[in-house]
């Protein structure tokens, strides 16, 4: 066939030939249920395709029961109300490490001590909020008074953790949840975490409401003529490289990105250079499923915004053509993440 020549009808595929997958009209009408919505969503294209395709690498992930699963979390999540998606999906059994900014953290203990964030009033002006204790979180507030209050549940679950030598985020998490238990608060993450035995690391922890507390507590030791307790972070670091050394097979699901995102997806890189650079003999394993919803784009050039298939080229994740799934849904988590979570709670949950 010469340039420009039309093609020949008989030379057209029809899509089936090449395996192609047929889309579906999304009709409202026929979706009675959460999952119904999302599965038929999968169908469709663009975002709607992608929540589709997350909620099902996240049941892959979910009912592989060898899976190790580790769930990241940046962004205001908590102050935004999400953190009971996250106790859904730990008291369901469904994580197994939480890596997280600290801010998320302590906007989750606010809420698990029963204290109240509020919606802002935009006819408020910053210089106004400052002077009356309110912090706004974009559309949100936290009241500097429940900062206050959470110092004293910290204080409350430091006594004694002199006694335990170096202290790591992991050691802080755990002591508060189990303050919480010990006061029967009401239902949040780090609760929820304590009740699983699910480890929360806070890779950078002084970045925090939380981390400022602790090092407030430490100068009052010091004040008080006792020494500091020590913090080390790469205490975290080895723990959980122990943890996911031990599992064959990996799965991640991320919320946002930051360092909580790459904190977590170093872990295979480590367990290599430990091997290549000190020929210290422990398993590589790379994440096996990945689901991210994330709404930074690649083309601003944020780590946050770095796609899956990138970090195949740094030994992250197995790639697909060896098995690997990945879902990146690039959308407000506060919109995606409860879709997905409930999509897959009714496929659970179905006979």
């Amino acid at each position: 066939m010469s340039q420009g020549s039309p093609r020949p009808i008989s030379s057209l595929a029809d899509g089936r030939e090449d395996g192609l997958e047929p889309l579906s009209p999304l009709d409202p009408a026929r979706t009675d249920s959460v999952d119904a919505l999302v599965r038929a969503m999968g169908q469709t294209a663009f975002g709607g395709r992608r929540l589709g395709e997350a909620a099902d690498v996240l049941e892959a992930m979910v009912r592989d029961r060898e899976c190790y699963r580790v769930v990241t979390l940046s962004g205001a999540m908590t102050i935004a109300k999400q953190g009971l998606v996250l106790c859904e999906m730990i008291d369901r059994g469904w994580v197994d490490a939480i890596v997280s900014t600290g801010a998320l953290m302590t906007h989750g203990l606010v809420e698990g001590a029963g204290l109240v964030h509020y919606k802002h009033r935009p006819g408020m002006d910053d210089a106004t909020l400052y002077k009356k204790g309110y912090n706004r979180v974009y559309d949100t507030i936290e009241l500097e008074k429940n900062l206050y209050d959470t110092e004293e549940i910290l204080q409350r679950a430091l006594v004694g953790a002199e006694d335990e030598g170096t202290l790591s985020s992991r050691r802080i998490c755990e002591r508060i949840g189990a303050e919480l238990a010990r006061n029967e608060a009401g239902r949040g993450i780090l609760l929820s975490a304590h009740a699983r035995g699910v480890p929360i690391y806070v890779p950078a922890f002084s970045d925090s409401e939380l981390g400022l507390d602790f090092a407030l507590w430490n100068r009052a030791r010091e004040r008080d003529g006792a020494a500091r307790v020590p913090f080390d972070p790469f205490l975290d670091l080895e723990h959980f490289t122990e943890q996911v050394a031990g599992h064959t097979r990996l799965g991640i699901f991320t919320i946002g990105g930051g360092v909580p995102r790459n904190w977590a997806q170093q872990v295979a890189p480590y367990l290599e250079i430990l091997s290549a650079r000190m020929q210290i003999d422990l398993p590589i394993h790379r994440y096996r499923y990945a689901v991210r919803i994330c709404p930074e784009p690649e083309h601003w050039g944020g780590l946050s915004g770095c796609t899956y298939s990138e970090g195949v080229s740094w030994g992250k994740f197995v790639p697909e053509s060896e098995g690997g799934r990945y879902a990146e849904v690039h959308a407000d988590a506060t919109i995606a993440w409860p879709l997905i979570v409930r999509a897959v709670l009714e496929r659970l949950q179905a006979p």
